[in-house]
């Protein structure tokens, strides 16, 4: 069966996930991490691409991240993604692939779970056992929501502006949301709607972001269910046994 395209729509918001190939180590040290920042500023600007968080594990990294163009998202990641193999080969002495195939992502609902995934990401290093608040972990974008640091990578979502009316009103809304977490299922949700590439959101969402694009959005079907034929009375119905795994 051939592999879907990438669901990439302008002006929605992507969770995008890269990982090293055989779950390799693909940042060793700080200026590693300082690279790969570097040209995700660099290529993002260039691409029209404003990402709202982030955060670099040692063997990969996620963004949260709207193109205002249809392949700006698939051009970033690309030259970053070449560029960074460039270096990272040339430092480290190897040769060969660092990623394992091409980056995940998939458009997510801004209402429903745009937060949620900002949160998600902060949360990452202590989900991984590395850190013990999100804080402790220099390579997230959470500094910079905090208003501990000013990130030039960072461009916030109109979503984040809304948690207050002023920064230290922003702020300490989001440090709240970190606080409380995010249930098991939005975390199992958003992990996987990346990885399969499905968008992530409620059914209304689905149904309007299908009719923006022939490729389908979602597993099943966004219109309504098919109803199951009742075979009348002396009909040779399946008995339970044999009948469709549905």
């Amino acid at each position: 069966m051939a592999r879907l395209p990438r669901l990439t729509l302008p002006g929605y918001p992507h969770h995008v996930i890269q990982r090293g190939n055989n779950r390799q180590v693909i940042f060793r040290d700080r200026q590693d991490f300082e690279t790969m920042l570097a040209l995700l500023a660099e290529q993002s600007a260039r691409c029209q691409v404003a990402v709202h968080a982030y955060v670099l594990m040692d063997n990969h990294f996620h963004l949260l991240a709207t193109p205002q163009t249809s392949d700006g998202l698939s051009q970033m990641m690309q030259a970053v993604g070449r560029s960074y193999v460039r270096y990272f080969n040339d430092r480290h002495g190897r040769t060969g692939t660092l990623w394992e195939g091409r980056y995940r992502s998939t458009v997510v609902q801004s209402d429903r779970y745009l937060l949620a995934c900002m949160v998600y990401l902060d949360l990452n290093p202590v989900r991984a056992g590395i850190a013990t608040q999100p804080i402790d972990y220099p390579w997230s974008s959470h500094a910079h929501a905090l208003g501990l640091s000013n990130d030039r990578l960072i461009t916030p979502h109109a979503l984040f502006w809304a948690l207050g009316n002023t920064p230290f009103a922003r702020e300490a809304a989001y440090a709240e949301l970190v606080r409380a977490g995010i249930g098991s299922a939005d975390q199992t949700a958003i992990t996987a709607s990346a990885l399969s590439g499905w968008a992530l959101g409620e059914k209304s969402f689905i149904e309007a972001l299908q009719h923006q694009t022939e490729r389908r959005v979602a597993k099943g079907s966004p219109g309504r269910p098919r109803t199951r034929q009742i075979p009348e009375v002396g009909t040779d119905a399946p008995s339970p046994d044999r009948s469709p795994v549905r």
